[in-house]
């Protein structure tokens, strides 16, 4: 390989191969690397063509074989503190992430959506809101289509928005959105980031490279995100909230309606039963989008008819079917305690709850201080199932069932629900162990649903 144009690409997941792809057609060459000895070379080689400068390593890095790199991407799935990131560094190599490598090739007005939840629902409203406005919308990241996928294809007059992660932001330089969205901080990824102190430093540097013509959206309701809007930040600060009247921006008012303030003017933009989506935590979402969209340009309009004929997004308290009189909700996205409460909440009646899942060190006592009342039974699997049982029997929850799969799982709830009961899959945890993904594991329960 030449010696001023070869990429190191650290990941062969979606986001490394589509990473490769990129640099292959910007004229690079690249260098694919999997510390794992036991992937398939071949299986990866089979994403390129024939004739593509790529070559692929696996297993433990050495200086030697980087004699011709001068950049290299990170995966978000990778921590910084992965063994073979400290021979990048021995050889000086600068590292980015997938992220900022499509960052520094797009073009257009960029929007970036981040939070602990809520993120998948907020960034697809925005796409549908763009869509209104602009004449080529990129709907990228987190949600599941890599951001270097399009980015090549973006123009001067597209309107992109990014569905971010903290991993994403680890590894940022230029990144830097006209409109940025932070809409929550709860605990999540600990297992990762290590404290709080510094997944809460990855979600604000979202904003590292605003200026004063950017703007920012924040939860008012959340205690971390207002001290941080008040910080002195330089974009422009919009909140949201569905609790008060903020100073600027959108509210909730009496659970009902959705107000927008600034400048003095207070305008309506839309009653909640006018919209296609359950729950306060969607209210947050569609606020913070409306907010996103009028300041990427869109027409209040047009902002409010993308509203009111969107729909829930796969994965998040999605309906299933009706059966018996029983409704199944499908919120395999739901993969922490937070986003889980916010799911249970959603549920206007008796509910048969499926959870359980990997364990991300989170702790449950939010969520399971929610069931009594609520959850008539509780049906668990996977790693966290010991953990889980245990902090229920705490606070006095006993209705636990174990399955050994989403099948058993379906089932039981089937036979324990009653005409207006709820059967909602919100694991609370991620799916890893029993599932590739959370989209598998939603799949899959939609599948056994309809086999009922």
């Amino acid at each position: 390989m030449s010696d001023n144009r070869c990429v190191f690409v650290a990941g062969t997941g979606k986001s490394g191969i589509s990473a490769a792809k990129m640099i292959l057609k910007m004229g690079g060459e690249v260098l694919l690397y999997n510390s794992n000895e036991e992937t398939d070379i071949r299986a990866v080689l089979q994403n390129f063509d024939p004739a593509d400068p790529v070559k692929f390593i696996k297993g433990r890095l050495y200086p030697a074989q980087l004699r011709h790199v001068n950049l290299a991407v990170m995966s978000p799935g990778i921590p910084l503190a992965a063994p073979f990131v400290s021979v990048l560094d021995q050889m000086k190599i600068p590292v980015i992430g997938e992220l900022e490598l499509a960052y520094q090739a797009s073009k257009g007005k960029l929007a970036a959506i981040t939070g602990t939840n809520g993120k998948t629902t907020t960034t697809a409203l925005v796409g549908e809101i763009l869509k209104k406005g602009f004449s080529d919308v990129h709907v990228v990241g987190n949600i599941g289509n890599p951001y270097t996928d399009e980015a090549l294809e973006t123009k001067e007059e597209s309107g992109t928005v990014v569905e971010v992660s903290s991993f994403m932001l680890e590894t940022i330089m230029d990144f830097h959105p006209n409109v940025a969205a932070i809409l929550n901080i709860t605990p999540d990824h600990l297992d990762r980031h290590g404290t709080m102190a510094n997944y809460i430093r990855c979600k604000e540097a979202i904003t590292m490279n605003q200026t004063e013509e950017d703007f920012l959206v924040l939860n008012y309701d959340d205690a971390e995100l207002r001290r941080f809007g008040q910080s002195g930040l330089k974009p422009h600060v919009i909140w949201f909230s569905s609790t008060q009247e903020p100073p600027e921006g959108l509210f909730l008012k009496d659970g009902e309606d959705i107000f927008f303030k600034e400048s003095g003017t207070t305008t309506h933009i839309v009653n909640v039963g006018e919209l296609q989506l359950l729950g306060k935590h969607n209210y947050e979402n569609v606020m913070a989008a409306v907010a996103v969209g009028l300041k990427m340009g869109v027409s209040l309009l047009k902002v409010i008819e993308a509203v009111k004929e969107f729909k829930a997004v796969e994965h998040r308290i999605e309906f299933v079917r009706e059966r018996c009189g029983v409704k199944y909700y499908n919120d395999s996205k739901g993969t922490n305690p937070d986003a889980a409460i916010q799911a249970l909440k959603a549920m206007p009646g008796p509910t048969i709850l499926i959870g359980g899942g990997y364990d991300k060190n989170a702790e449950y006592d939010e969520w399971v201080k929610l069931f009594p009342g609520k959850v008539k039974h509780l049906v668990l699997l996977g790693q966290t199932r010991d953990k889980i049982s245990d902090c229920c029997k705490q606070y006095g929850f006993t209705e636990i069932m174990y399955a050994e799969d989403m099948d058993e799982a379906v089932k039981a709830c089937a036979s324990y629900a009653d005409v207006g009961d709820y059967v909602l899959l919100s694991p609370a945890c991620a799916s890893w162990g029993m599932f590739e993904n959370y989209e598998e594991r939603g799949r899959i329960f939609k599948e056994c649903v309809n086999n009922l």
